[in-house]
């Protein structure tokens, strides 16, 4: 193995890494994948349930109070671990009282209420995501992007697969309002870590007042050589994978599986596989750098995207549900680490939050706008044209890695 690398993976940076990726992950799919499935066994219509993918509108739009997270330390645990701590308070709170409502009577409530906690878990994000950037070096940016990731896919595993098996008759039979308490209890991981975690020094100034937090990172960025251009790219990569995930916990219950078969294969199986994709593709990026794991990592994203297809013909086959979840979850775990380390490169330590929330935000605009109209588009095409267009949609930001070399400079960090 290269030199210092499990010395780098088993540091206490990159533990501190993965916790607090642990508690990005755990409200996500609160108001995504497992508020999708609660709304599907309460038969709210499908056009309903896909309109409910706005929600999630708030990560791509977090760029617009990024500034703030820049500019303003709001307590004396410093800059990035106040607005941690802050955004994570609000989380358990917002989804303690989500647990106390009921689609049925309820159903506008309960899309303002995810609207909060999306509004606070993007916060959070936005935070998380400066400290990661500010704590790590740029030649531990694979590595640290692959364990935020685990940590944020146990997170989902947690509040969706587990939490979506302990909601089933056969396991401990939950309410579902008992499902979020138990999500808001499980905040207090993220929160005592940041308790404990220590400020990153950085050696650039914050910015001297919130006119240059709110104009700098983006005039600093769109003087770069080929801006717009990394901009579309960064658009469109995982678009395709991302529309696709937005409608599989229906798609699952639309092909009859359970709960339990959605908890244990789709999620705690699905999960694993995941895992170890982010592993191999941290260490290959720390091998052969970011922009040819980009490559390799895209093309396998879009074949496991129009894999689902394939489960409409296997009349709900437990094996052929594993072998897609598999595959796709390996793929898209190994394009994440390389896409989040791409975008953790490209930002300016001087405004750090704002610049990754800018590309976090354009990276998930098309997913959480076209989302929306993901229940619309399976009406019109079926499943089966629903997939294979999701995979057809990652080909444009494939062909733009063929031109996006060239506005890499001398940044090691991306070859």
């Amino acid at each position: 193995m290269k030199p210092g690398i499990l010395k780098e993976l088993f540091s206490k940076n990159m533990f501190i890494i993965l916790v607090l990726g642990f508690s990005s992950g755990l409200p996500f799919l609160m108001t995504g994948g497992t508020l999708k499935t609660w709304l599907s066994r309460e038969h709210v219509d499908i056009s309903t349930i896909g309109y409910f993918s706005w929600v999630g509108l708030a990560y791509s739009l977090k760029f617009l109070w990024a500034p703030l997270l820049d500019r303003f330390t709001i307590s004396k645990v410093g800059r990035r671990r106040s607005w941690m701590l802050l955004s994570q308070l609000l989380i358990a709170g917002s989804l303690a009282f989500m647990g106390t409502l009921n689609p049925q009577t309820n159903l506008a409530l309960m899309a303002a209420v995810a609207v909060l906690i999306a509004f606070f878990s993007a916060t959070q994000d936005i935070a998380i995501d400066a400290y990661r950037r500010e704590l790590l070096s740029n030649e531990e940016l694979g590595l640290g992007s692959s364990l935020s990731i685990y940590g944020f896919r146990v997170g989902m595993l947690l509040s969706g697969g587990i939490g979506l098996s302990f909601v089933d008759p056969a396991t401990l039979d939950l309410s579902w309002g008992q499902l979020y308490y138990l999500i808001a209890a499980c905040m207090g991981v993220g929160i005592i870590t940041t308790l404990l975690a220590p400020e990153p020094k950085v050696d650039t100034p914050p910015p001297r007042s919130l006119t240059e937090a709110l104009v700098g990172p983006f005039s600093e960025f769109l003087k770069r050589n080929g801006a717009y251009f990394i901009l579309a790219f960064v658009f469109l990569f995982k678009l395709g994978d991302a529309l696709s995930g937005a409608m599989l916990n229906p798609f699952y219950v639309e092909m009859k599986y359970s709960n339990l078969d959605i908890g244990l294969v789709a999620k705690t199986f699905g999960m694993a596989s995941s895992l170890l994709g982010l592993f191999f593709g941290g260490v290959t990026i720390y091998y052969i750098g970011i922009y040819r794991s980009l490559w390799i990592f895209g093309v396998l994203q879009a074949l496991s995207t129009a894999a689902f297809a394939l489960l409409t013909y296997t009349n709900g086959a437990i094996w052929s549900f594993a072998t897609v979840v598999v595959f796709e979850d390996v793929t898209s775990g190994m394009g994440s680490a390389a896409f989040v380390a791409y975008m953790g490169a490209l930002t300016n330590k001087k405004y750090t939050a704002t610049q990754y929330a800018i590309f976090a935000s354009i990276a998930t605009l098309g997913r959480n706008f076209f989302s929306g109209f993901s229940g619309d588009m399976v009406k019109a095409l079926g499943w089966e044209g629903f997939f294979y267009t999701c995979a057809l949609i990652a080909i444009p930001g494939l062909l733009m890695l063929f031109k996006m070399r060239q506005y890499q400079g001398d940044d090691k960090a991306l070859s």
